[in-house]
């Protein structure tokens, strides 16, 4: 049997991409899923799916931004299932650009969600869990949290944030017999570039641009991403980091950070150029 059966999940930005996937993946373990996100319909229907296959799931409407919406999902979880068991704190938005280019308002926006939304998630998550003696928290973090970002700070700085409350909350929780998870993909195959705001540079074109500069990473899909989480979530790892070239780069930023710095640096110069052609060019 698996170990996620007739366990209580929250997976939040459960409507698509890797939250979707997970909820795929956590329902056919048995799970009881409750599928989280700020898109009711996205998540009304990814929960419809899940019971039509025979799984048991149930739709929130929740904007993480918001520390009572946040809290009162935790609290309603546990009230009607009597306890909660993992949680997923996965929903995340991006707005990258120059930051020449970026407002303050674009930080509060992405940090808001993107850090205080884990923060307030697993907050909530480890006091419950903490109460009831056991449950495990997954933090969806980045590579970006974990490497530099130059073009993309306001996310990178939120990820690189989700990593220390992740692993200082590991520590905390393993005599309370809660469990603390990081993870921190590369690139994936999700609609991530769709939903992705870059201030000056056209939409249209930011993925293929995006990918000539992650040459070196494989787009994984989210199922596949999914089914490497769960993996990694069930031998209680602190840091689940993927592709293995994902490992490459991070060992290498650790023992020859000039090489990585460079390399960064190069990256960030296509990215101006793409930038300053695009002011050009309107």
């Amino acid at each position: 049997m698996s170990r996620f059966a007739d366990q209580v999940a929250i997976v939040t930005g459960g409507g698509m991409g890797l939250g979707r996937a997970l909820c795929e993946a956590l329902a056919k373990r048995g799970s009881r899923v409750l599928v989280a996100d700020i898109d009711a319909e996205a998540a009304a229907d990814v929960a419809a799916r899940l019971v039509e296959a025979g799984g048991t799931a149930k739709a929130i409407h929740v904007d993480i931004s918001k520390k009572a919406d946040v809290q009162r999902m935790v609290d309603e979880a546990v009230a009607e299932f009597g306890r909660l068991d993992y949680m997923f704190n996965n929903a995340a938005i991006a707005i990258g650009g120059d930051t020449r280019d970026l407002t303050i308002e674009h930080y509060d926006r992405v940090i808001g969600v993107d850090l205080l939304g884990v923060v307030y998630g697993a907050v909530a998550a480890y006091q419950a869990m903490a109460k009831q003696g056991g449950g495990h928290i997954i933090n969806v973090s980045s590579l970006g949290g974990i490497m530099p970002q130059p073009g993309n700070t306001p996310y990178s700085a939120s990820k690189w944030g989700v990593v220390g409350l992740s692993l200082g909350l590991r520590f905390e929780g393993a005599d309370l017999g809660v469990k603390v998870t990081c993870v921190c993909p590369g690139d994936m195959k999700t609609d991530i570039y769709k939903n992705l705001t870059v201030v000056n540079l056209d939409k249209s074109t930011i993925e293929r641009d995006s990918r000539r500069t992650h040459f070196l990473l494989p787009q994984w899909t989210a199922e596949r991403a999914a089914l490497t989480i769960l993996a990694g979530v069930e031998r209680n790892r602190a840091m689940i980091v993927f592709p293995w070239i994902a490992h490459v780069i991070w060992f290498l930023h650790k023992v020859l950070p000039g090489l990585i710095y460079w390399i960064s640096l190069q990256r960030f110069r296509v990215f101006r150029r793409m930038r300053d052609a695009y002011i050009a060019a309107h």
